[in-house]
């Protein structure tokens, strides 16, 4: 009995031992999470403030460069929030976003080949490239934003239609709250009062003849009058004359 009760302890500890470490572990994991999101962030901000300073303050190849990284990330950044945003109301934007990730894959590729040129010394044969480099990042960002005013549009549509059905039922509940005016109530008191009397009058004609019917039945219960005794006729005799 009593290794039954120490190994059923130690099973009970070994349980909350066990729950206790995935506790940790998840914890850890979600801290992980967390830092790994705020540091891509702030290198995201950094490496989007460094091309923007590029853009504005370089010129030649480098600030072309900077300039089509900066607005190719930033349509795509754009696009993917939209996109994100708007599935969470509008489950058919799935297909939107298989769509988008398939773009994101030749952003990403076109974003690092920039970024790698951005550090080639042969700047002659990177500005012989900047025409076909800039109609590629057109094509980029001309579908992403495609994709994100469609979104949009398709999220300002419905929220119309919802105004729209919205404004009709409050239309017609004001309506019917208007019905319920002085002069209603009115015609509904008179018409009730009507019904009343007519109730009345019907009741008061139907007492006579419920009286006359009473009548007959009254004089039925009462005994019958002795028959009348004439001189002529003659004397009955008792029974038990013989």
């Amino acid at each position: 009995m009593e290794a039954a009760l120490i190994i059923f302890a130690l099973m009970v500890l070994f349980t909350f031992l066990g729950l206790g470490v995935y506790a940790t572990v998840k914890v850890v994991q979600a801290t992980k999470r967390g830092v790994d999101r705020t540091i891509t962030q702030a290198r995201r901000t950094v490496e989007d403030t460094t091309l923007r300073a590029k853009s504005f303050g370089q010129v030649g190849v480098t600030g072309a460069l900077a300039q089509l990284r900066l607005d190719l990330r930033t349509s795509m950044r754009s696009t993917q929030q939209a996109l994100h945003e708007g599935v969470r109301l509008d489950a058919s934007l799935r297909e939107s976003i298989a769509l988008f990730e398939q773009l994101s894959a030749h952003g990403h590729e076109l974003d690092g080949e920039l970024k790698r040129l951005e550090q080639d010394p042969d700047r002659k044969r990177i500005a012989e490239r900047l025409p076909d480099l800039r109609e590629r990042t057109a094509k980029i960002t001309q579908a992403s934003d495609s994709l994100r005013w469609a979104a949009r549009d398709r999220a300002s549509r419905f929220a119309e239609d919802d105004l729209s059905a919205l404004s009709a039922q409050i239309e017609m509940e004001s309506g019917a709250l208007r019905d319920w005016s002085p002069e209603s109530v009115d015609h509904l008191a008179a018409a009730a009062a009507e019904w009343d009397a007519a109730q009345q009058t019907q009741q008061t004609q139907q007492a006579p003849q419920t009286q006359q019917r009473e009548q007959p039945r009254k004089a039925a219960l009462n005994p019958a009058a002795p028959a009348p005794e004439y001189p002529w006729q003659k004397t009955r005799r008792p029974e038990s004359t013989t």
